[in-house]
């Protein structure tokens, strides 16, 4: 193996995927997917999907536990509703802080259990979706370009030289994720993106709106709704 692509079925981690197995090939690809407590298993369904349709292996991680005491609103744990306004609407309430639906240090933690799986692999790579709008007006912390540097940092020096992280949005917005998805012929119908979990996506949480209007941006309908 010579990559790891941490996978959550939803647009950047599958095109992350894609772009990894562009550059080392399926068998040279290892997908890691993450039980968080999540209120619904429909990501985590979506990423088998996008697994088989890049015919990469997929390796599941069960890490609810560490989250059972946290109030976010996207886990089991929480009797929070998800909030149904945009991100900027959220953050206007926040006072800077987090929206509801950050789960603490998430991508610390999954970064983290991805090295170790990653290196107990042989694979000198890992692959995860971060992207500029997520860290905007400081929504989700561990999106960030400063903390991705410091987490790239931390693992290359721990893992004696040998891994590196790459996060190929850091910089980029949801719109220019998708285009460079479109360009490689990922099958965002089998994505899934809706903290809801639902049939269809609910269309009002803050990853349905940014989602939708990244596809609108590239001039299409998203393929996940039709």
């Amino acid at each position: 193996m010579k990559a790891l692509v941490l996978c959550s079925g939803g647009v950047d981690s599958s095109t992350c995927l894609a772009i990894a197995v562009e550059k080392y090939g399926a068998e040279n690809v290892l997908a890691l997917s993450i039980s968080y407590g999540q209120k619904h298993s429909k990501e985590l369904t979506a990423a088998e999907s996008i697994a088989a349709h890049y015919g990469v292996r997929l390796k599941t991680l069960d890490l609810s536990v560490i989250f059972e005491g946290s109030d976010c609103s996207l886990l089991k744990s929480s009797g929070r509703d998800i909030p149904t306004e945009s991100y900027e609407e959220q953050l206007k309430a926040t006072d800077g802080k987090p929206v509801s639906t950050y789960v603490p240090f998430r991508n610390g933690l999954f970064l983290s259990c991805a090295a170790s799986v990653a290196l107990s692999a042989g694979c000198k790579e890992i692959y995860y979706g971060a992207h500029g709008d997520d860290a905007a007006g400081n929504a989700y912390p561990d999106c960030s370009a400063e903390f991705n540097e410091s987490m790239g940092r931390a693992i290359y020096s721990g893992s004696g030289n040998q891994l590196c992280v790459t996060a190929p949005f850091i910089g980029m917005s949801k719109a220019q994720v998708v285009k460079r998805g479109l360009e490689l012929g990922v099958p965002y119908e089998l994505t899934w993106s809706c903290y809801e979990g639902k049939d269809k996506p609910c269309g009002v949480c803050g990853t349905c709106r940014d989602r939708k209007a990244a596809f609108e941006a590239n001039g299409i309908t998203d393929p996940a709704v039709g």
